[in-house]
């Protein structure tokens, strides 16, 4: 055992004006709560966790291969600016109502030969992921956003984890096509974003954390999309969030160097199947 140095010393030895009584498990050195690291039991300094890091495996170092500490959450910014921009041009007067018109999605638009005035435009289940239907339908949905991607992204890295965003979009859409009438018109990121929460519960699952309050709040918010005076397509959080869960299953079991060859190509193949599920009806 570490013995406590002297009263003298009870100073961070990074930043000496800084009392702190907290040692290193491993060098016995004081360190101030901005230096701590939690360890397996007890805290590490900055320099021992630097040299943990650096001997430890690759594939056990990080969540995963692309975690990166303090990595900017780039691609949900962009996400948010993209949807941002595509709201105010719905909002300029005289051509908004053409656009959301041209964007959103409606389960006709994925029949061939559906009738006059629908073609077969399959793209709408995507570009419908970034059409809102008034400021709060926007502000609501790019602040869940907000919460979820500071904590996704930097845990899957930038590709990742827009390819998951994306595959629960059209997920969303896949279940409007399946499960609502076909010329229910749809707009917005809700089944992207319910696809987040999915992959989210699988990864902290995997981990071990606990996801008691993630499932109250899934639950909850499956309940108030089944209001039918809110006007909510609760088919497109229902196909998110298993388009969602789908791709977390393969994040978690492509994890191992071993499989990580198979990630994109299980990716690719969760994609095709969606895009079949489009026959279904």
């Amino acid at each position: 055992m570490t013995e406590a140095p002297e009263s003298t010393a009870n100073y961070c030895y990074r930043h000496p004006d800084r009392q702190s009584f907290i040692l290193c498990q491993r060098c016995g050195r004081t360190i101030c709560p901005e230096c701590q690291t939690p360890g397996a039991v007890g805290v590490i300094c900055p320099e021992c966790m630097r040299a943990q890091r650096q001997s430890a495996p690759r594939t056990k170092s990080r969540v995963f291969s692309s975690l990166r500490s303090g990595a900017k959450p780039v691609m949900t910014y962009g996400i948010i600016a993209v949807t941002a921009f595509v709201f105010i041009v719905q909002s300029l007067p005289g051509i908004g109502g053409s656009v959301t018109g041209a964007l959103q999605y409606a389960g006709v638009y994925s029949v061939p030969g559906a009738g006059v005035g629908y073609g077969f435009e399959p793209w709408r289940m995507l570009t419908s992921v970034f059409v809102h239907a008034s400021i709060l339908h926007i502000a609501l949905n790019m602040y869940t956003l907000w919460i979820f991607g500071m904590i996704m992204e930097p845990m899957l890295g930038r590709g990742r984890y827009l390819a998951l965003y994306l595959i629960s979009g059209f997920a969303g859409s896949l279940g409007v096509y399946v499960l609502a009438p076909l010329n229910q018109p749809v707009v917005g990121a809700s089944g992207a974003i319910f696809g987040l929460v999915g992959a989210f519960f699988v990864i902290q699952r995997h981990l071990g954390g606990s996801s008691t309050q993630l499932l109250i709040l899934v639950g909850i918010n499956l309940v108030i999309g089944f209001i039918p005076s809110l006007g909510i397509a609760w088919q497109a959080h229902v196909g998110g969030l298993i388009g969602g869960i789908l791709v977390g299953l393969i994040y978690v079991w492509t994890r191992p160097m071993r499989r990580r060859a198979w990630q994109i190509p299980a990716l690719a193949v969760l994609s095709l199947l969606l895009v079949a599920g489009i026959f279904l009806k």
